[in-house]
């Protein structure tokens, strides 16, 4: 289901996205942010794909072994740390595994999920990227079967519920209820990440 090459796959899709969204990101983190999201995004995941195709690899939790690493070394901000934890989270519990199944993954993408509260000790309700990881973790382990539709969809939905959500973390806090009405960039980036491994799971 997920396999070494998939994940090379998601990761180019996520940086493309990354790339063609790097403007509307910082648009975004504008509003209610640092203003960098966008850079820091569209240069985290250039330097993930520029690795990854400089690597071979044996397993699914090298590949994501290295992507954790790349990020949290190469961007800036709370979300290099942030994303790098969930990939590394992944990493581990996907660890000696040749080919990724359904339960493999809903038990990977929960860790990520829970590495990403503790790190940035935050919850649900709050206005940042667990408000997409949280309720994709939650949704997939209900399902019976892979469905990358779904997966896009409720990601989607997520991403977009922020927007009505007052910010209680990070720099969008200080506005308090001005934050309401803006979507929260963390959140948009996740949604592309989910978005990328949809369409790698068709």
């Amino acid at each position: 289901m997920l396999t070494v090459q998939l994940v090379q796959e998601w990761m180019k899709k996520t940086n493309e996205r990354m790339q063609e969204n790097k403007a509307y990101l910082t648009e975004l983190d504008q509003a209610i942010g640092d203003s960098d999201h966008g850079i820091n995004m569209s240069r985290g995941f250039r330097e993930v794909v520029n690795k990854l195709e400089q690597s071979a690899y044996d397993d699914v939790s090298t590949v994501l072994k290295d992507v954790a690493m790349t990020l949290m070394s190469k961007v800036g901000g709370a979300s290099g740390p942030l994303y790098g934890t969930a990939f590394l989270k992944l990493s581990t519990a996907l660890k000696g595994k040749d080919i990724v199944n359904k339960e493999d993954l809903a038990a990977g993408l929960e860790a990520a999920a829970n590495g990403i509260q503790h790190r940035g000790k935050s919850t649900t309700g709050e206005k940042t990227m667990v408000d997409v990881w949280v309720p994709v973790v939650l949704w997939w382990k209900g399902q019976d079967e892979i469905n990358a539709e779904g997966l896009e969809k409720v990601a989607k939905e997520a991403m977009e519920s922020t927007k009505s959500m007052e910010a209680t973390k990070g720099r969008a806090s200080y506005l308090q209820a001005k934050s309401v009405g803006h979507i929260d960039p963390g959140s948009t980036s996740s949604y592309y990440i989910f978005k990328s491994l949809a369409e790698v799971l068709v």
